[in-house]
């Protein structure tokens, strides 16, 4: 491909399916936001209900939105998100495997049964949902799957052995997805947030002595704003990205390097 055909509109999504887990709270709902500008419609698997929040964000920006109110740790799950969404707006192109959780305790109490739930939820539904959408992606010779990974899938953590475990095994998944996939013209990359200022950081932000031990480590000097994760989020969806594969993007304000 000539260079001189490169334009803006490799970045693009319009026309585009999006499923985004978790994607009406939180960090979700700015990757889900991000997909929707660049025209992509959304599709949003989720648990909780936002009273309707994201479903006007989302339909603002003149693209189509579905939900779906289901626990994607239950058996058959996954399958049935990606077929509703195929049904539903037509295709899937996107999966963005958002939903996580985080339960922190001493290390002493931390045992099988908080290990289990974390691991269904960030590391098995992923798998099974990219499971489920492999299979429409692959005869239609394209797509992208965007794991949403984090600091800790490079160190290691303290109060959640769990945590860094389940991101580790993401991260890994990630570029082994990737391995089988892009023979198939599917791209498999994640995004690895820093510290940014949603409901999950509020206590350490409110906390001055803690919030600052956080912003020393980050030489941006502030914590990030969710914004900051919409331009990477359509890049790895977009066209624009389709020899990026098996890469784990950090968006941390550079807190890594320091």
């Amino acid at each position: 491909m000539q260079i001189q055909n490169f334009t803006m509109d490799f970045f693009s999504l319009k026309g585009k399916n999006a499923i985004v887990t978790g994607g009406n709270t939180g960090l979700g709902r700015s990757f889900a936001l991000a997909l929707a500008k660049a025209g992509a419609n959304l599709f949003i698997p989720t648990i909780l209900d936002d009273e309707g929040t994201t479903k006007g964000l989302i339909e603002a920006e003149g693209v189509g939105y579905e939900a779906m109110q289901v626990d994607i740790t239950e058996q058959g799950a996954p399958k049935k998100i990606i077929e509703t969404c195929v049904a539903t707006l037509g295709g899937i192109d996107i999966l963005v495997n958002s939903a996580g959780i985080c339960i922190s305790d001493e290390v002493e109490n931390f045992g099988r049964e908080q290990w289990d739930k974390m691991v269904s939820i960030n590391l098995t539904a992923a798998f099974e949902l990219s499971f489920e959408a492999s299979k429409f992606m692959i005869p239609q010779k394209s797509g992208k799957i965007i794991n949403i990974c984090s600091l800790f899938s490079f160190l290691g953590g303290q109060w959640s052995p769990a945590y860094a475990s389940t991101k580790h095994g993401l991260a890994g998944f990630t570029k082994t997805y990737c391995d089988e996939l892009a023979q198939h013209n599917i791209q498999v990359n994640g995004i690895a947030p820093g510290y940014y200022k949603t409901a999950i950081t509020e206590k350490t932000r409110s906390d001055p002595e803690t919030s600052q031990r956080v912003l020393d480590h980050i030489p941006a000097n502030r914590w990030g704003e969710t914004m900051d994760l919409m331009g990477t989020t359509i890049f790895l969806a977009s066209r624009a990205s389709d020899y990026v594969n098996g890469h784990i993007l950090v968006v941390d304000g550079g807190y890594l390097v320091r």
